[in-house]
């Protein structure tokens, strides 16, 4: 199978050596083989991007408008396509991965907009005869280093606004999902995109990570995965004063109050805590849930939970597709058997499944009778795995939702008002959900939360011009 090359000053360059991409629910099938670059590739990435950024910079938002439109455009036409590209290479199910592609091509079309939309400010200054303009312009060189567990959506959202305020990209995909990061650099470059003003450079963190956090020439980095990586990221930029972005973990909780439809809520818990394997920062993997309706929804739950098909991601009817590689798989059995020594019982799943295929299957697991101090309720899992923790009533649900060192998105399932109100309020994390999954967001709206989760300007929405933009004060004297 040919080598996928990067693309560097509007060229694909081949390296000497790749890493094959295959597929989680069948390691018989072989989704490509990508280049992996080494420091200098990642270097001349780099200063094709720095050459490119003046005359991009100074480019109309007629012109971002257009290409960034036309990129959306393909990616909506061949959402089934890239789709099923996705499900091959990270594991969601086929209807999962089409979504996902969706997605990426109304982000791009969003931003498309924004780039025409980008406005400042005209205020008299306190002098007399002053006038003051306030504007935004892009910061340089952007490094964007992103996650394997949304291969298309993430990029898409960290691509579109960079280069929508007139920045130029390096993007850095992870290892395991390189294939849907190199076909948005088809499309990218086939829209026509000026060389160098968008770079694709494959391979390890350790070798283009690092090049990117220790290049003076790169003025941003946007990064999204791990906690401990993140805190490697925050390190490196602030001792060259760069700036950061950085969207971690997140231990998000689930409310389930005595007044919850039982339906609701137990659908809110599928889905938030096993669709896509569990394998988002969002997932809701801390259920919460009051004495009065503990034993009904643990009941229903287990019973949704065993009707759940897992099995090859593109085979029809599936709901859960395969854990994303070996690694996480061994992860997330390691984590089922800490929560047995911890004492949790685990009511349903938890063992590796066989398939027609070779794959990385894991049946969904539930623990229940957990304390929130047990390691499966403080540290993430990242995978099909949930717990639930007995409380009382709301007041002590709300404390042991807020105890955790994350706060990405947090959610409740309640029929009332006062309830609601007062949780979106104080809940301590950056999205709630009032019965919905604490996964799933919008793309025209921010993206991000607090503590351990995320740190600096929101994602998504207009919100994404506070990272992607600096702004300037200017004085004017006639």
């Amino acid at each position: 199978m040919a080598l996928q090359p990067h693309l560097i000053g509007g060229e694909w360059v081949a390296s000497g050596d790749g890493r094959e991409n295959r597929n989680p629910s069948d390691l018989a099938d072989l989704v490509g083989v990508y280049a992996s670059a080494d420091k200098a590739l990642a270097l001349q990435a780099i200063a094709a991007a720095k050459t490119a950024f003046p005359a991009w910079a100074a480019s109309t938002p007629q012109q971002r408008f257009d290409l960034l439109d036309a990129a959306g455009d393909e990616i909506l036409r061949r959402r089934q396509e890239l789709g099923e590209l996705l499900a091959r290479e990270e594991g969601k199910t086929l209807a999962e991965g089409v979504g996902e592609a969706a997605r990426a091509g109304q982000i791009f079309k969003f931003f498309a907009g924004e780039a025409v939309r980008t406005g400042g400010e005209r205020l008299p200054s306190i002098r007399p005869g002053v006038e003051v303009a306030i504007s935004r312009e892009p910061l340089g060189v952007v490094g964007l280093i992103t996650p394997w567990n949304f291969p298309i959506a993430i990029p898409a959202w960290k691509i579109a606004p960079a280069l929508a305020y007139g920045n130029c990209v390096v993007m850095k995909p992870a290892d395991l999902v390189p294939g849907c990061a190199w076909a948005l650099a088809d499309i990218l470059q086939r829209a026509g995109l000026p060389a160098g003003v968008f770079n694709l450079v494959m391979g390890r963190g350790s070798v283009v990570g690092e090049a990117l956090l220790d290049s003076p020439d790169v003025a941003a980095i946007s990064f999204t995965g791990s906690v401990e990586t993140g805190k490697h990221v925050a390190a490196k930029c602030a001792a060259r004063l760069a700036k950061f972005q950085l969207e971690m973990g997140g231990k998000n909780p689930l409310i389930v109050l005595d007044d919850a439809e039982l339906d609701v809520a137990v659908n809110c818990a599928v889905n938030g805590a096993f669709f896509s394997t569990g394998q988002r920062c969002t997932a809701s993997s801390r259920l919460i849930v009051a004495e009065g309706i503990h034993d009904r929804f643990v009941a229903a739950l287990t019973e949704r939970l065993q009707a759940l098909k897992v099995d090859h991601a593109l085979k029809p009817g599936t709901d859960i597709g395969p854990v994303v590689d070996d690694q996480q798989l061994g992860q997330d059995l390691r984590y089922i058997e800490i929560g047995q020594q911890e004492g949790a019982k685990l009511v349903c799943g938890g063992e590796r499944l066989n398939r027609e295929t070779e794959g990385y299957f894991l049946a969904p697991a539930l623990f229940t009778e957990t304390r929130n101090d047990m390691r499966i309720n403080r540290e993430e899992i990242f995978g099909p795995v949930a717990s639930v923790i007995r409380v009382k009533n709301y007041d002590e649900a709300l404390a042991v939702a807020n105890d955790t060192p994350f706060g990405l998105s947090a959610g409740i399932c309640t029929r009332s008002l006062k309830h609601a109100s007062h949780y979106r309020r104080h809940a301590e994390a950056g999205m709630v959900m009032v019965n919905l999954p604490t996964a799933g967001v919008d793309y025209h709206v921010p993206f991000g939360g607090r503590k351990g989760s995320s740190y600096g300007p929101r994602e998504q929405g207009r919100y994404a011009v506070e990272f992607y933009t600096g702004v300037k004060t200017s004085y004017i004297a006639p």
